[in-house]
C-alpha cells in the first residue's frame, strides 16, 4: 500500500522521534498560525503550515508522550471522529501537557452556516473525555481511560467585524457568565438560545497514568 501524504517541510516529524527538544503543535492551524513556536499542521499547504496532511495519519507518526502542547482554534468542529482525534492527542501529549483547544458554541448563529461543520459543542462537550471537577452536572466519559483533567472552560461572546458595537455589549455578556462556573452553567441551561455564545475555550491537562 502507497505512503498516506504527508508533506513534512521541516523533517520535524523524524526530529521528533530522535531528540529530547520541547515541540508544540497547532492543529489546523490554517493560514494564520497563533503560536509562531508551534509546529503547524493542516490539510492545506498554506506559508506557515509545516506538515500537511491529514491531522489522524501526521499524529499517527509522532511516538507516545513527546508533545508538550497541542492548540486547536476553530478545528475540531471540521474532523470526522473527535473521540479517535482526542485518544491520538492524549497518547502523543507528555504527562503534564496542556491542551487548549477553541471551538464555536452550538448556539453561534454563523455555525450552521458552513457546511464542511460536523460537530457541534457545548459547555460540557470536553467533560465526556476528561475528569472534570469544575461542573456541578455529570456526564458519561466515552474514553477507556479518563486521560486529561479539565482545567478551565471560557464563555466567549462577541460578533465578527465590522459589527463593533454588539460586540462591546456582548463582552458584557461574557463577564456575567464567566464570573463563575454556576453562572456558565446557568447560561448554558437557560439562557443560550436567547443570548447566542460565540465560542468557547477549553483548558485540559495531562493526568500522569
Amino acid at each position: 500500500m502507497a505512503d498516506l501524504f504527508i508533506n513534512d517541510k521541516k523533517n520535524i516529524l523524524a526530529r521528533i522521534g530522535r531528540y529530547e527538544e520541547e515541540i508544540r503543535l497547532e492543529l489546523g492551524c490554517g493560514n494564520r498560525k497563533r503560536h509562531q513556536d508551534a509546529v503547524g499542521i493542516d490539510m492545506r499547504d498554506f506559508a506557515c503550515v509545516d506538515i500537511q496532511g491529514d491531522v489522524y495519519d501526521v499524529l499517527q507518526r509522532i511516538p507516545d508522550r513527546r508533545i508538550s502542547a497541542i492548540y486547536s482554534y476553530h478545528f475540531f468542529e471540521h474532523v470526522n471522529d473527535v473521540a479517535l482525534l482526542v485518544r491520538e492527542i492524549a497518547r502523543i501529549l507528555a504527562d503534564d501537557g496542556l491542551f487548549f483547544v477553541v471551538v464555536p458554541h452550538f448556539t453561534n448563529p454563523y455555525y450552521y452556516a458552513d457546511c464542511t461543520h460536523k460537530t457541534p459543542f457545548g459547555l460540557y462537550s470536553f467533560s465526556y473525555f476528561a475528569r472534570d471537577t469544575l461542573f456541578s452536572r455529570k456526564v458519561p466519559h466515552y474514553q477507556d481511560s479518563t486521560a486529561f483533567n479539565l482545567e478551565k472552560v471560557s464563555l466567549i461572546f462577541k460578533s465578527p467585524r465590522p459589527f463593533y458595537t454588539r460586540c462591546a455589549l456582548k463582552k458584557m455578556f461574557q463577564l456575567i457568565f464567566n464570573c463563575c462556573n454556576y453562572a456558565k452553567e446557568f447560561y448554558e441551561e437557560n439562557c443560550c438560545y436567547l443570548i447566542p455564545c460565540y465560542e468557547i475555550q477549553f483548558t485540559l491537562k495531562k493526568r500522569h497514568l
